[in-house]
């Protein structure tokens, strides 16, 4: 079984790999489509060339790894949205899609502290908003995480998520070590200060960050999207 997380940035997508990494009858693949998505956007993200020196930049040498997986009977994708927006076919066969969203007001603000002048394509909720719509019309398996709802009670949304996945729920999933993780891409040091110093659920102190004025306008069009999929979420 392939579990296929659609997240955007500055989320709790890293805590949830972390999550699911903690089952025994489960691999993680943390952004397996980065590379692709540098190479085809041409985007400056801090660790670059790393990215594209440790991942493969073709989308069917990666889509083909993904699908060869056989080392365990589920395996959980952390994937980008704006990763996938570049993509040829932004969907995995047989997976169960599970979108992660996230108030853009505390993503923005996020990530505004490691890119200085995002833009909607880095939110990337209204690509997520569009996949959700191609996905509802194919009548495909779906499920909506809210990152504020999933922190009101992590151990209850989790149950939730498990059960429409046809997966029995683990409690190992509420904890985890602290530090960096083997199965971590080479992007962590840029990014992963926060969940690096957590053993679980748990909400950032930063996510209180103020929104920059400037970036005002791009938060006011980010909400419409996020308001459209929040009712679909999975409820605390």
């Amino acid at each position: 079984m392939i579990l296929n997380l659609i997240s955007g940035p500055r989320n709790i997508s890293t805590a949830m790999m972390y999550s699911f990494a903690q089952r025994a009858d489960t691999t993680v693949f943390d952004e397996p489509f980065y590379a692709v998505y540098l190479s085809k956007s041409g985007a400056q993200h801090p660790g670059r060339e790393e990215v594209l020196q440790a991942q493969s930049n073709h989308e069917e040498v990666v889509r083909t790894m993904i699908l060869n997986h056989k080392s365990s009977p589920i395996l959980f994708i952390k994937n980008m949205a704006h990763h996938m927006e570049v993509m040829k076919n932004p969907f995995i066969d047989n997976g169960v899609n599970i979108f992660l969203i996230r108030n853009p007001k505390q993503i923005i603000a996020s990530y505004a502290q490691v890119i200085e002048a995002p833009v909607m394509r880095d939110i990337g909720i209204q690509y997520q908003y569009k996949l959700f719509e191609q996905l509802s019309r194919q009548k495909n398996e779906i499920v909506v995480l809210d990152t504020g709802l999933v922190l009101e009670d992590p151990e209850k949304v989790l149950k939730k998520l498990c059960h429409k996945c046809g997966i029995p729920f683990d409690p190992a999933m509420l904890r985890w070590s602290k530090g960096p993780k083997p199965y971590d891409g080479v992007w962590a040091k840029h990014w992963y200060a926060n969940v690096h110093d957590s053993t679980g659920f748990a909400k950032q102190n930063t996510s209180e960050r103020e929104l920059p004025q400037k970036l005002q306008a791009l938060y006011e069009e980010a909400r419409h999207y996020y308001e459209k999929l929040l009712p679909f979420s999975l409820k605390a």
